[in-house]
């Protein structure tokens, strides 16, 4: 019987669940363009990548599903991520989904870009960026779903797989979320 996204649960990612996010990155390395990444991460680096989130107030979401042993594995995470270091950036993120290759097409990327929203909105963002290869028509039509617009078409400014690279970047404002800037 092949799972369906009943019964996957979504919940705010804990630092146990950085195994499960991580072999879902790497293969995304290896197989897609949804990173323009050339080598696998270690652990290490997804711990660090964690940590950073948890300092900087910054969510991460992972889709969950019991196996047959009762644990919960990963099936796919999503995060709000700095957009830039620079001070004015503040209010910005840019948000991250991955859902693992056999789970693809299930509506799971769905269900851990809804809770992005609401995290972004609590933080006092006001807007998230959406930086997605061109040529992966389901990441922009689920971003387009949630209200993120087009906003710009970078042309062959990545290369992997032996072929360059379009970036389609999408906006999703949220008026009214970001306090007025203290001057």
């Amino acid at each position: 019987m092949t799972p369906d996204s009943t019964s996957i649960l979504v919940r705010p990612a804990i630092r146990s669940d950085c195994p499960g996010i991580l072999t879902i990155y790497n293969e995304a390395v290896l197989t897609t363009t949804a990173t323009y990444d050339y080598e696998p991460r270690p652990l290490e680096h997804r711990q660090q990548w964690f940590d950073d989130h948890e300092r900087g107030g910054f969510a991460i979401f992972v889709a969950v599903e019991p196996t047959a042993a009762g644990v919960e594995a990963v099936v796919g995470w999503s995060a709000l991520n700095r957009y830039h270091d620079r001070m004015g950036f503040r209010f910005t993120a840019e948000n991250s989904v991955y859902v693992a290759a056999s789970h693809r097409g299930r509506g799971i990327g769905k269900q851990l870009l809804a809770p992005l929203v609401p995290a972004a909105r609590a933080r006092g963002l006001r807007s998230v960026i959406a930086a997605i290869d061109a040529s992966n028509t389901a990441s922009l039509r689920l971003h387009e779903r949630f209200g993120f617009v087009p906003v710009g078409l970078f042309r062959k400014v990545g290369y992997k797989f032996e072929r360059w690279l379009d970036v389609a970047y999408l906006e999703l404002e949220l008026p009214g979320a970001a306090p007025v800037p203290e001057l």
